[in-house]
């Protein structure tokens, strides 16, 4: 079995292939809206764990919140700064891992995440360090994507093609309200969980959808990688028939629209 240090060096290379950023940039406007939602007030300090390119952490800025960014992968980090450099926004992002996250204890009064802590191999320790650098009374807010969601089909499928390490609990689960509450209980009360819709809205037909994630998005890359020429074909057959099933664009040869949904989670540090 790989080492914990060999499963994060490999989860590293996955997340730095393909370019994230181009896959992001399909999702900003929910990072928006996500940020609008959770109304944190200017001046309010902020850790976004696993930022990315900065989809949570640029709308905060703008918001007038003090913002500091961590991510595993530099490549993305280098595109999170060039955004924020081109709107004159100040914000901190630093590489480094949502398990061991190089504050001090009562750092920052929120903490924000999307589509980024729950991907990180041990919940627990997720769970104690943002609690650790959280100050009493602190925000912790998650998006999730969760088991029933499309997303959540899409891990599935995947998983019968390349199967993933058994040691290391399904990303998903972070979207399951009862494990949520189960992982947040000793470090946080007043714990709310809410499903929001978020539209997969590309401009292919869904054989196009499935050479974009091909290309540009590094957990699907990866996993095509590791199969043969006759895995490949029938692990994109599949996903092709997933997102033809899921398309209810109205022009499905030219245009893929996915209704798919995450779980909203936000807690209070105790």
């Amino acid at each position: 079995m790989p080492t914990i240090d060999q499963i994060k060096s490999n989860m590293r290379s996955t997340w730095m292939a393909g370019d994230f950023g181009i896959v992001a940039k399909t999702i900003s406007g929910s990072g928006e809206e996500f940020i609008s939602r959770i109304a944190l007030p200017p001046g309010t300090r902020v850790l976004d764990i696993a930022t990315g390119t900065g989809n949570l952490a640029l709308p905060l800025a703008r918001s007038g919140c003090i913002v500091t960014g961590v991510d595993i992968a530099p490549n993305l980090l280098e595109q999170a700064r060039a955004r924020a450099a081109q709107e004159n926004l100040t914000i901190a992002f630093d590489e480094d891992d949502a398990e061991a996250l190089p504050y001090a204890d009562a750092s920052f009064d929120a903490i924000v995440t999307m589509f980024g802590a729950q991907f990180a191999p041990r919940p627990a320790l997720v769970a104690a360090e943002c609690a650790r650098v959280l100050k009493p009374g602190g925000k912790l807010a998650m998006a999730n994507w969760d088991p029933t969601s499309f997303t959540g089909l899409m891990f599935k499928l995947g998983s019968k093609h390349v199967p993933p390490n058994p040691d290391i609990p399904p990303p998903v689960l972070w979207g399951d309200d009862t494990t949520v509450r189960g992982r947040l209980s000793s470090g946080f009360n007043s714990i709310h969980t809410q499903l929001i819709p978020i539209d997969f809205d590309l401009p292919f037909a869904p054989a196009g959808v499935v050479d974009f994630f091909r290309k540009y998005f590094g957990p699907t890359q990866v996993a095509f990688s590791k199969l043969d020429h006759a895995g490949q074909a029938a692990y994109a057959a599949d996903l092709e028939a997933l997102w033809s099933t899921h398309n209810v664009s109205p022009t499905p040869a030219t245009h893929t629209l996915v209704k798919n949904q995450y779980l909203q989670v936000t807690a209070t540090r105790n």
